[in-house]
């Protein structure tokens, strides 16, 4: 019999405080939710938004790829993508290799050099045509701008008619929402008022429904109040139009520095979600507004500058494990040709590719640099940047694909103890990384469901999210 020093009832006794403490903080940090992030979101000034808006710009995603990458050689050239040196530059040479890639099998392709240009290329075109728009926010603030009272106010009626158009004839995007003016001193009412009629209007006409993963972004939040401002209008909105009470969702954006440490020194950015009181779905990193903020010129107000960075990391120090999702923030430099018109010169032709393919390789760079630094949502502005935001997605993913999955599976199958793969040490932590790869390559489109199960695990098994618990079924 093994000799113990402890009492039963001390023990118990400590354990069971432990128990309660342990619990009050799984409450607080939940972990990662299962529901599906989208890898963007695309803001459209109100006044221009249409109940088919998310196809139109799909339409014109499209176009601008094929008429400045017409196949996946250009694409990969212009993004340096791995393998891009290897692949021909003349028509004949490249419509061989398409030809010779098209019928190979999956296996044999993921062998060959054109494997990643080839693959994005194709996933990007096939988005596109699927469901090119992710998430939409009809945007009433910078996207729209300040303008006479009367005219917001017809423009949040029309709105309003159009997504309810769009809601019957299913031609919005799956997520969808609106951004209303900041809870200022100068704004708030004008905020409180877009709000009120948008919502009003638009249950009105759909009979009390709202679309699939509706959600109200407020913008240029500093202090608890403005975020339990919003949480009260919502209740008064759901009692008078009999919606169930905690339907109406809400966003915050984190544009000032002031979200990022307080008066007191302190990152406040907890206490900002928790005055949701539930409601506060997720947090989006405002680019230029934070960079002015912080008193930095427009040429230097990029996505990748180094304040952003800061800001980032102490935004996933903050909310972490919370559940709520972060998103970063836009390019502004639009892929976009100086020169218009079918009869345009050869001159102008080359300016304008050389504009657009310049724009690209920014717009995946700052994308990439997003995804790096655990931020797999950002912000497109226009539909010529889609192709860009769904080639780096799937660029990032993939590129990393047969590395993840050959160390997943070495791991599991060694019983998670820590180990070698190649000249690579895996632990725990790292095995829930990998899990983590996985989830979000599949909720991003990267890879399916059936390419995950190369590393070994069920579907149920990823699905749980957690390695832990993955390990500790397969002990048991």
């Amino acid at each position: 019999m093994m000799k113990t020093s402890i009492p039963t009832e001390a023990k118990e006794k400590i354990l069971g405080e432990l128990h309660s403490a342990n619990l009050s903080f799984q409450k607080i940090y939940p972990g990662d939710k299962p529901d599906r992030q989208p890898v963007h979101t695309v803001y459209g000034g109100a006044n221009l938004f249409k109940s088919d808006s998310t196809k139109r710009m799909g339409d014109i995603a499209l176009r601008s790829l094929t008429a400045y990458a017409p196949d996946f050689t250009v694409l990969a050239r212009v993004l340096q993508l791995s393998g891009h040196e290897t692949l021909p530059v003349q028509t004949d040479k490249i419509a061989s290799l398409k030809k010779s890639l098209d019928s190979m099998s999956e296996a044999d392709r993921k062998n060959h050099p054109a494997w990643l240009s080839y693959t994005v290329y194709n996933k990007v075109i096939a988005k596109l045509q699927r469901e090119a728009v992710e998430d939409f926010r009809i945007d009433f603030e910078d996207g729209f701008g300040n303008r006479p009272d009367a005219e917001e106010d017809a423009t949040a009626v029309t709105a309003a008619t159009e997504l309810a158009k769009g809601m019957k004839e299913k031609t919005i995007s799956p997520f969808i929402g609106i951004r209303i003016k900041p809870f200022t001193e100068d704004l708030k009412a004008r905020g409180v008022r877009t709000l009120d009629i948008f919502l009003s209007t638009l249950l009105e006409q759909t009979g009390g429904k709202l679309p699939d993963n509706f959600v109200v972004m407020l913008p240029k939040v500093t202090i608890p109040e403005q975020v339990k401002a919003l949480v009260q209008l919502f209740e008064i909105i759901e009692k008078e139009n009999k919606l169930a009470a905690g339907t109406l969702k809400m966003e915050m954006m984190v544009e000032a520095t002031q979200a990022i440490m307080n008066k007191d020194g302190i990152n406040p950015l907890r206490g900002l979600i928790m005055a949701g009181e539930g409601r506060c779905i997720a947090a989006h990193f405002g680019t230029y507004d934070y960079t002015a903020s912080c008193n930095i010129t427009a040429k230097y107000q990029t996505m990748d500058h180094p304040v952003c960075d800061f800001a980032h990391h102490m935004t996933k120090v903050a909310l972490a494990g919370t559940g709520i999702f972060l998103s970063d923030g836009a390019t502004n430099v639009m892929p976009i040709g100086p020169h218009k018109g079918d009869n345009l010169t050869q001159a102008q032709i080359e300016e304008n590719t050389t504009v657009v393919h310049r724009a690209w390789k920014l717009c995946f760079g700052h994308s990439t640099h997003s995804l790096r630094n655990g931020f797999y949502q950002g912000w497109d502005l226009n539909p010529a940047q889609l192709p860009m935001r769904y080639a780096a997605v799937y660029t990032f993913f993939l590129e990393s694909y047969e590395d993840a999955a050959a160390r997943l599976f070495h791991f599991v199958n060694k019983a998670a103890q820590a180990t070698l793969s190649g000249d690579i040490f895996d632990d725990a932590a790292t095995g829930q990384g990998l899990l983590n790869y996985f989830l979000r390559a599949m909720n991003s489109g990267a890879i399916s469901e059936e390419e995950a199960l190369v590393t070994g695990l069920t579907l149920d098994e990823i699905h749980s999210r957690s390695f832990y618990r993955i390990l500790k079924g397969r002990r048991a």
